[in-house]
Order: C-alpha cells, then sequence, then structure tokens
C-alpha cells in the first residue's frame, strides 16, 4: 500500500514504539514523553503513521500495539481541554485513517492483529456518528464481507456490526436480519456463528421497540445456535445470550418452554431430557425427567459411583445456570408462569452443591477459615445462584420447591447431601423470608437434629443455618424458638472439631444481634462459661494451645454477648476484663493483629455494657494501653489498627459519659486528620483495565473506569460517626472543638462518594450548634455558614433519603437557634429550593405512575422504598415549614405530591415482587 508519510516519520515512530513496549522503566517513560511531544507538534502527522504501521509493521505484536495505541491516542482529551485529538483533525487525515484501516480489516492475516482492528475500528465508528459523521464506506465493506466465502473475514464482518451496531440501526430491518440469520446458520464455523451471535445481541439491545417487533424472528436462529454446540462453545454463546436476557427478558418468554427442555440437561447432569430439543424441534418426549437425588450416587451413600464430571462440562453448567437465573432476575413474573422453570434451577443448584471432594474433609479440619485451600473447590457459584433466585421470585415460587427436597436431602446417607440441604435452607432464607416465617417451627425442627450429625461438615454447615436463619428471620426465630436454638448452640462450643466450634461461637453473633434482652439471660452463664474455655489456654487439652483463629472469634462472640446482655453482664466481667487486657499487652508480634484489635473492640463493649462504675477500676489502665498503641510506630500493614483504635475510644468515651473530656486532646488530632481524607480516585479510559487494589473499588462514569480507595472513605465515614458520638455524649464539653469540626462538616455535606459521611455530616450539625449554644461559643457566623449550606445542599440533591435527612437537620439545627436567628436571604432561599424539590418529586411520581402495570409489579419491592423515602423527606419539608408558620401555603402543595404516590403496600398481599427480606 502506497506510504502516507515521510519514511523518517515512520522510522522514528518504529523505534519509539520499539521502546514503548520494553520493560525497563526509564525508557518506556523516554518513549512516552516523546510520543506526547510528536503529538503537541504533528498530531495528524503521528495518528497516520501509527495507522500505517498497523499494516506494514514485521511482527503481530507492534501491529497490535499501534492499533491499541492509536485507539487510545484518537479519543484522548489533551489536559484542560474538553475536546480529544480527533475533533482537530482534517477531513483528509480522517478520510486517509479510515481507508487505512479498513485497508487493515481486509487484509491482515493474523486474527489477532485483526481483532484489534476491529476494536479500533468499532471505536472510531461511534465516536464518528456521535459527532455526526457516519462512516458509509465501513457499513458497504463490512457488508461486503459477510459474503466472503472465507470465515476470518466474515467473522470479522460481524465482530464490526457486533461493536458498532449503529451502523445497520438506519437500515432496512429486513436486510439487517437477513445478514444476521445467514451467519447465525453459517454451515462451516462456530467462530463466525459466535461472532453473528454477538451481532445479532447488540442489534436487539441497541433497537428500538417497534424494531425489536419486527426483530422477534431473530430470536429462532440465535438460540438455534445452542443445542448443535460442542460443550468447549457453549459457555462462551451462553455468555453472550445472558446480557441480553438481563436487558430485554421479555423477547425470551416466546420461547422459555422450549428452552426448559433444553437448558435442564445442561444444569443437572442427572437429568435425561431426551433427544437434544431446539426450538424449531422441541423435545418430543415433553415433560422433564429428572431423577433426584442423583442416581449417580452409590447406595451407601459413599459418593458418586461415577466420575466426576470434567471441567468442561462444569463450565457449560455454570453458564447455564447463570443465563437462567439473569433471566429470572430480570422478569420474575414471566418465569413464575413457568413452574418447571424454577424447579429446574433449584435441582441443579442443589445437585451442584452436593459436588464436595470426599477427600479434602482432614484438610478442611486443619485449615484455618481464612485460608481455606479447600475453599477454591467449593460449589459456591450454586448457593449464590439459589440465593438469587430466592430474592428474585420470592418464597411462594422457591420455598415449595424447594422443600420437595431438601427434607430428604437432610434425611440422607452421604454427609454432602445433608450438607447441601442445610446450605439451601440459609441461602433461601433471605428471599422467602416472609413464607418462611408460616413454616418455621418445621424449618427449625428440620435442621437442630443436624447439630448432632456424626459429619463435622454437617454440624458446621447447623451452625451456618442458624446463623442465616437469626439474620434473615431477626427476632422473630429469637422470640418464639430460643430454647430449641440455644439447647443446639451451646453444646457445639464444646464440639472437638476448631472448625465447628468456632462456627457455633460465630452463629452465637448473629442470634444475639436481634435477641432481646430477657431471652439471653437465663442462657447468659452457660455460654459464658463455654466461650472462657475455648478463650482459655488450658481448655485446649493436654499440650494443646487453641488456634488463633478461635480465640479471635470468641472474642468476637464475648463482646456481641455483652453487648446484648448489657448490664447483667457485670458478674462476668472480672473474669474477663483481665484476660482482654493481657491480650493487648503482650500480643505486640504481627501474626497476633486481629487478636489484638478484637481485644479491643470487646473490652470497649464490655466497658459500655457494664457501665461506667464497674468500668472505672479498669479505665486508666485500658486507656493506658490504647495510648501506648496510638503512639507505637505505624506499620503500614497493618490496615486494621487506625479503624479499631477509633472505634474502641469512641466506646471508651460512651461508657465514661463526661469523665472522657479530659482524653479529648489524645484522640481528636488523628480523628480530624481521617474526617478531612481527600477521596483518592483513580481514572482509567475506557480501554483500559482497572488496576485490581485490596481495598478499592472500580465503578463506571462518564465512560471511564474510576478506581476509589473505599477504605480511606471508610475511615473518613467513621470519623464523623464517632464526632457524632464525642458531640452527643460531651455536649458542652466538645466546645474547643466546635469551630474545627464544623469546618469539616459543612463541606462534607455533599461528600458524594460516600452516603455514610453526609448523613452523619447531617446529624452533626444541630449537635454542633447545641454544643456551641450551650458553652456560649456559637458566633452568628457559624450559624449563617451552616444553614446556607444546608440550603444549598437542599436544592442540588436528587436522593428522598438524604433529602429527608437535610430537612430535618434543617428543623433539629432551627429549634436549637430559634427562627429570629436566620436571615430572611436565608429564608427565601429554603423556601425557593422547597418549591423546586416539590416539583421535582412530582415529575417522579407521575412519570412512576404513567409505566404499565407489569413494569411496577416486577418492582414493586424497589418503588415501595423510593415511595417510603420520599414519604420521609415530605414529611421533614413539612416540619421544617411548620417552624416558619403552621399554616404555610407549601404545606398544601406538599400534601397534593404525597397523594401522587402509587402507595404499592396497599396492593394485594404477597410475596410476588421478589424479595421479602
Amino acid at each position: 500500500m502506497e506510504s502516507v508519510v515521510p519514511a523518517e516519520v515512520t522510522a522514528e515512530l518504529t523505534q519509539i514504539l520499539s521502546n514503548l513496549v520494553l520493560g525497563d522503566n526509564e525508557i518506556r517513560s523516554n518513549a512516552e514523553r516523546a510520543v506526547n511531544e510528536r503529538l503537541a507538534q504533528t498530531p495528524e502527522l503521528i495518528l497516520l503513521a501509527l495507522a500505517q504501521y498497523a499494516t506494514t509493521a514485521d511482527t503481530d505484536v507492534m501491529r497490535s500495539f499501534s492499533l491499541v495505541l492509536l485507539r487510545r491516542l484518537l479519543f484522548r482529551s489533551p489536559i484542560n481541554q474538553r475536546t480529544s485529538l480527533y475533533d482537530h483533525l482534517s477531513s483528509q487525515t480522517l478520510a486517509t485513517l479510515e481507508r487505512l484501516l479498513l485497508h487493515s480489516l481486509l487484509h491482515e492475516s493474523s486474527p489477532v492483529v485483526r481483532r484489534k482492528a476491529v476494536d479500533t475500528i468499532t471505536d472510531l465508528a461511534n465516536n464518528s456518528m456521535a459527532r455526526g459523521r457516519p462512516w458509509h464506506t465501513l457499513q458497504a465493506q463490512a457488508f461486503s464481507m459477510c459474503q466472503y466465502p472465507d470465515p476470518t473475514t466474515k467473522e470479522m464482518a460481524f465482530r464490526v456490526f457486533a461493536g458498532s451496531p449503529n451502523l445497520v440501526m438506519d437500515l432496512q430491518t429486513d436486510s439487517v436480519l437477513g445478514i444476521l440469520r445467514e451467519g447465525l446458520q453459517d454451515p462451516q464455523s462456530v467462530e463466525v456463528r459466535l461472532a453473528a451471535l454477538r451481532a445479532s445481541v447488540a442489534y436487539l439491545t441497541a433497537s428500538d421497540r417497534s424494531q425489536q417487533a419486527h426483530a422477534l424472528s431473530l430470536m429462532y436462529p440465535m438460540l438455534n445456535t445452542l443445542p448443535a454446540l460442542p460443550h468447549s462453545h457453549l459457555p462462551t454463546f451462553l455468555s453472550t445470550l445472558t446480557p441480553l436476557a438481563s436487558s430485554h427478558p421479555t423477547l425470551f418468554a416466546p420461547h422459555l418452554p422450549d428452552l426448559l427442555k433444553f437448558f435442564p440437561g445442561l444444569i443437572l447432569p442427572s437429568a435425561d431430557a431426551g433427544p437434544t430439543p431446539t426450538v424449531a424441534r422441541p423435545n418430543p418426549g415433553g415433560g422433564s425427567s429428572f431423577v433426584f437425588p442423583p442416581p449417580g450416587h452409590d447406595e451407601k451413600g459413599k459418593g458418586p459411583a461415577i466420575e466426576p464430571e470434567d471441567e468442561e462440562a462444569e463450565e457449560v453448567r455454570k453458564a447455564a445456570l447463570e443465563f437462567m437465573v439473569s433471566l429470572s432476575e430480570a422478569r420474575p413474573s414471566m418465569v413464575r408462569r413457568v413452574e418447571a422453570w424454577t424447579a429446574a434451577i433449584i435441582r441443579g443448584c442443589l445437585d451442584g452443591m452436593s459436588e464436595i471432594p470426599e477427600d479434602e474433609t482432614e484438610i478442611w479440619l486443619e485449615a484455618d477459615p481464612a485460608d481455606d485451600p479447600t475453599d477454591d473447590s467449593y460449589p459456591h457459584v450454586y448457593e449464590q445462584a439459589l440465593d438469587r433466585l430466592a430474592c428474585a421470585l420470592g418464597g411462594r415460587a422457591v420455598l415449595p420447591a424447594a422443600s420437595q427436597y431438601i427434607p430428604g436431602m437432610l434425611a440422607g446417607h452421604d454427609w454432602r447431601m445433608r450438607h447441601a440441604g442445610l446450605m439451601a435452607i440459609a441461602s433461601i432464607a433471605e428471599g422467602t423470608s416472609k413464607m418462611m416465617q408460616q413454616e418455621l417451627g418445621n424449618i427449625v425442627n428440620l435442621v437442630v437434629p443436624m447439630f448432632s450429625d456424626p459429619h463435622p461438615r454437617v454440624r458446621y454447615a447447623a451452625c451456618q443455618c442458624i446463623g442465616q436463619l437469626c439474620t434473615d428471620l431477626e427476632e422473630v426465630i429469637q422470640e418464639q424458638y430460643h430454647q430449641q436454638i440455644f439447647n443446639a448452640l451451646i453444646p457445639t462450643l464444646e464440639a472437638p472439631e476448631a472448625r465447628v466450634h468456632s462456627h457455633a461461637a460465630a452463629a452465637l453473633i448473629n442470634f444475639c444481634e436481634g435477641v432481646d434482652r430477657e431471652t439471653l439471660i437465663p442462657y447468659l452463664d452457660p455460654i459464658v462459661e463455654r466461650l472462657l474455655k475455648l478463650l482459655n489456654p488450658g481448655a485446649a487439652g493436654e499440650g494443646q494451645q487453641p488456634k488463633r483463629y478461635v480465640q479471635e472469634q470468641v472474642i468476637t462472640s464475648l463482646a456481641m454477648v455483652a453487648d446484648a446482655s448489657e448490664a447483667t453482664f457485670a458478674k462476668h466481667y472480672s473474669a474477663i476484663m483481665p484476660l482482654l487486657l493481657n491480650v493487648l499487652q503482650n500480643a505486640n508480634s504481627p501474626e497476633y493483629r486481629k487478636l489484638r484489635v478484637k481485644a479491643m473492640e470487646c473490652a470497649g463493649l464490655i466497658a459500655i455494657a457494664v457501665g461506667r462504675e464497674v468500668f472505672q477500676q479498669d479505665a486508666a489502665q485500658f486507656i493506658e494501653l490504647l495510648m501506648r498503641i496510638q503512639n507505637s510506630p505505624v506499620d503500614p500493614s497493618d490496615t486494621m489498627l487506625n479503624h479499631y483504635l477509633i472505634a474502641t475510644w469512641a466506646k471508651i468515651c460512651q461508657a465514661m459519659g463526661p469523665d472522657f473530656e479530659p482524653y479529648l486532646p489524645v484522640v481528636m488530632p488523628p480523628l480530624l486528620v481521617a474526617a478531612s481524607a481527600k477521596a483518592d480516585v483513580s481514572v482509567y479510559d475506557e480501554d483500559e483495565a482497572a488496576e485490581e487494589k485490596d481495598g478499592w473499588e472500580t465503578i463506571s462514569m462518564d465512560g471511564h473506569q474510576v478506581g476509589i480507595k473505599t477504605s480511606a472513605i471508610e475511615e473518613k465515614c467513621q470519623a464523623f460517626e464517632t464526632l457524632v458520638i464525642y458531640c452527643s455524649t460531651l455536649g458542652a464539653r466538645f466546645a474547643p472543638y466546635l469551630s474545627q469540626s464544623l469546618e469539616l462538616v459543612l463541606p462534607s455535606l455533599k461528600f458524594y462518594f460516600h452516603e455514610g459521611v453526609r448523613e452523619a455530616c447531617a446529624l452533626l450539625i444541630p449537635m454542633l450548634l447545641s454544643c456551641g449554644k450551650n458553652s456560649g461559643t456559637l458566633t452568628p457566623q457559624m450559624v449563617t455558614a451552616s444553614f446556607s449550606q444546608l440550603v444549598h445542599c437542599i436544592g442540588s440533591e436528587s436522593d428522598a433519603s438524604f433529602l429527608a435527612s437535610l430537612y430535618k437537620c434543617f428543623s433539629d439545627s432551627l429549634r436549637v437557634v430559634g427562627v429570629s436567628s436566620l436571615s430572611q436571604e436565608i429564608h427565601d432561599g429554603l423556601i425557593e429550593v422547597t418549591k423546586r424539590q416539590l416539583q421535582s418529586l412530582a415529575d417522579r411520581r407521575k412519570a412512576r405512575a404513567a409505566r404499565p402495570a407489569a413494569e411496577l409489579a416486577d418492582d414493586k419491592e424497589d418503588i415501595m422504598l423510593i415511595e417510603e423515602m420520599e414519604e420521609f423527606a415530605l414529611e421533614d419539608m413539612s416540619k421544617t415549614l411548620m417552624a416558619f408558620d403552621p399554616q404555610h401555603q407549601l404545606l398544601i402543595a406538599i400534601s397534593s405530591v404525597k397523594d401522587l404516590g402509587l402507595h404499592l403496600e396497599q396492593w394485594e398481599s404477597g410475596d410476588e415482587g421478589g424479595s421479602e427480606g
């Protein structure tokens, strides 16, 4: 192909690109600077040289790299500019770039490089069309390539359509469907069929409703790509269809019966669905031929009598399950009507959950739960799928189907079946909690005997099951079945296996979080007695030491028991507090970090539980130890310490009350540093892989991947929540830190990276104003700054939940300082932003009411939650306005907006809307 740039430019670029791919950081950095310099001087020349190099470089690696770099540079915005390099290119340069890329697409011999060419071409096409420059030549060439006899060329054409579906959106629907249908039915190449499937999914996803209605016939050939595929290709095809099932589930509605004849054979290998069905050729046998429990288990319950499935088949199974669960989540009402659909998923999950390698039990028993090598082979995916299904469909659909199998599993000979049955109850508890309450007695009677099972992993699963039930049916199960649960859990604290008695201690935490104090008191002594035996080294037996993870768990459990039993725990104070102080005194080496911070947490909770009079005998020593820990050299790898230090100081403040005031100079400096922390954010280009780092989360924002250091933000939130405790506990005594705190709190009302920070700040403002008023340190400037910021935040807030918090903050603050302290400007500003918020709430409610009834039914739970938050906002809005004028004219408008609510809670009762938890 004729050269479009001078030879010397190509030679220089060749050297620069060669340096960019080297491992030497200095050479690579110099090459990056060279690229940036050339782009600043002659951007068109460099971009054309890159495109040309993509067709002429000697190696696949360099041709691929030049395409990737070209794609990244074209739409990169220079610093302090909103436009990209692309926006400054001449028409001639753009035309030449397009010509070079089309040449690469058609003539490149390497499949890897051609895929990179497709990525760059589709990115260019999408951005060009977004700027009003359609790429008609690409459209024509891609259509032409679909007719080539060479499968690779056809595959690339469909990849182009998949990456840029807008290329065909304005064409005649029948022509597009014809091309896609041919690709889906290609007799030569699985890769062509896969690329055509991806293109079909992209086309349907991008289509409007009228186009989708006309394109429904495409679903038949799309689904018919599945049955004849070998297992090696099925996962990829299924994962291609799954996003469409999530975004456009109704497209699959006519095909559910046929899919039901195909998918069970994939997710449950023991199912015999007869001849492989297709949409065009349904299963001639009619219904399903499931057998459960699977016949592969021998009669003595010793495990599978056949060889386990190979990895390939397992990937198929997981991909099929993900498709079925995703479709169920996307349109619960649609799949509920096909009863066998739910039953098939449940059977597949239960079967998968029972597949735990028999020979790993000893390894499991010896392993630390935080570093368990058997975790990789544990069937987590099936438990998670069952949980998701229950949350999506609710108890009415899931519980009866699950109840057909779980009792039989719990009575089975194979311990893995019993284990799976218990874990299944735990998995469905959240989603079926309303209906499960009606059967709770039967469920408890099924689970409690499992605490005496001969196999340790079954007893462990019984602890897990009860712990989960105590969380998902909180207060109900504790109130009605506490005797049965305690009679099972307390003896299990003496189980011979560390994994089991540690998990029993963990289940106690779940129980205590929802228990009434009077319910717990009769069991307090035997619980504490057994926990202390596990904590005390002498209780582990002659010559043995308790495992460290057991000690950590026991200390955590003691903390929760103390918190739940409150002052009654004082009788055990003298036996426990010295042990905890001993840990803080001596557990200094790195391996004891977690044990030390758990001891800090436990001691703090016990101090609150027993009260100031009991705690004061050890307060000085405890505080001295904390100060020593706080002043010790900081170990950068110890990520837990600062969090627990802040939390423990807060607990001591709650325990000591006003007596904590002398320690404010010790605790406030690091707390204010934590509260003033900025959000640590990394922004990645859309095609750049976000770096996976501990303590970071990645979200999509404005076409970029944004990495946020959540660990630092969580610490910031904790700091503000601790300021709430200090200010509310100490009142006027907190005055020396009033000004500093207010300077941090007011701007943090708009800290959008963490809702908890904003909520804590909204709580703090009236407390700080009260502190200032009672101490005589409140200034008019503080009052004006506080209310001005509140008005500004109310005006810009779109979240109904936090809007309620802002109005409550305003009205609570108003009660502290009085209406007369506000200027007319603040009053008028509040009225103005309130009018805008009322209009916004009214518009949202009207739009919601206009949605189809089927959509409202599917989203019932979510809508009820949104409306509840809006009602809170309207109530707090009313209270704020009434503080100015009990007959305020906007109160009528608030009432009118309330009347626009759907009030879905008044619909026919039931759990058909999804999660009941």
